[in-house]
């Protein structure tokens, strides 16, 4: 039984004054985590791009999606190097890169769901990341709309928040956990006093509407790419369909702490689960 689905975004595992990793964050995450989770790790790109630079004083000067895939091969050995490092060594952990067709796909969803509920009967925890390395934006996007002309449900999964979510879906979990680098979502962005501790409804409909209500607040994102506040509502919508609770605070804080309600942050559920 799968516990919990979590994210880090990119940004929440990096330094913005040092310009490099944030050790104290990949270290506090990494010591929560344990078989029955899963964890969606941004960060091979952003990681690779300071690694980079630290190696050759420059970064690359080529096309950005070009960029984002040479910086992504060079930084995802280093992401997982960190996980590994700090994660209970009793543990085993499993890298596992995604694309949009893992998740299209009725087969290859259902060996997704196998392999990742595998691991936690075999003590491993699934460190998954979107296959930046090897995805060329213009070939995804004839691929997505070659299903999307088919009339098939697609899923796109460029943006780690939908990967979280997806994999929520094929899961079920029962809690949804996404970090940032900010405490959860806020009527406000401008206001640090306005953050929103809870989105509810009676309904999955209610809920729904009300999670629309507060996207339409959001507008700001952490880094060039990104959608933000306002994607991760987006995302999430389909795991709340299937009763999944979704809280989304910030990677200052000790995932055990958030789960237990300690810390600021946003949970979105029904009413009759979150409170």
């Amino acid at each position: 039984m799968i516990e919990l689905v979590g994210k880090v975004g990119s940004m929440a595992l990096i330094d913005k004054e040092k310009k490099n990793i944030d050790y104290n964050v990949f270290a506090q995450i990494s010591m929560c985590l344990r078989p029955g989770y899963v964890w969606v790790s941004s960060g091979a790109a952003e990681i690779g791009r300071l690694d980079y630079m630290k190696r050759s004083s420059m970064e690359l000067t080529g096309d950005d999606e070009e960029n984002k895939t040479d910086y992504a091969a060079q930084g995802q050995s280093i992401l997982m190097d960190n996980y590994r490092k700090y994660v209970n060594s009793n543990y085993n952990i499993r890298q596992f890169l995604v694309e949009h067709q893992h998740f299209n796909n009725t087969e290859k969803r259902e060996y997704l769901r196998e392999v990742l509920e595998r691991a936690a009967a075999q003590n491993a925890i699934p460190i998954i990341n979107y296959n930046d390395a090897v995805s060329d934006a213009e070939s995804r996007k004839l691929e997505i709309q070659s299903l999307i002309d088919s009339g098939k449900e697609t899923v796109e999964c460029v943006d780690n928040d939908e990967t979280a979510s997806q994999i929520a879906c094929i899961l079920k979990c029962k809690r949804l956990l996404i970090l940032s680098s900010v405490d959860g979502i806020f009527l406000n962005p401008e206001d640090p006093k306005s953050l929103i501790p809870r989105i509810t409804g009676e309904t999955v409909q209610d809920l729904l509407q009300n999670v629309d209500v507060y996207r339409s607040n959001c507008k700001s994102s952490s880094r060039k790419g990104a959608g933000g506040a306002a994607a991760k509502l987006e995302y999430i919508k389909e795991p709340l369909k299937n009763g999944t609770m979704v809280i989304i605070a910030s990677s200052r804080y000790s995932i055990d702490d958030i789960l237990r309600g300690l810390t600021p942050q946003t949970r979105i559920g029904l009413t009759s689960e979150v409170g």
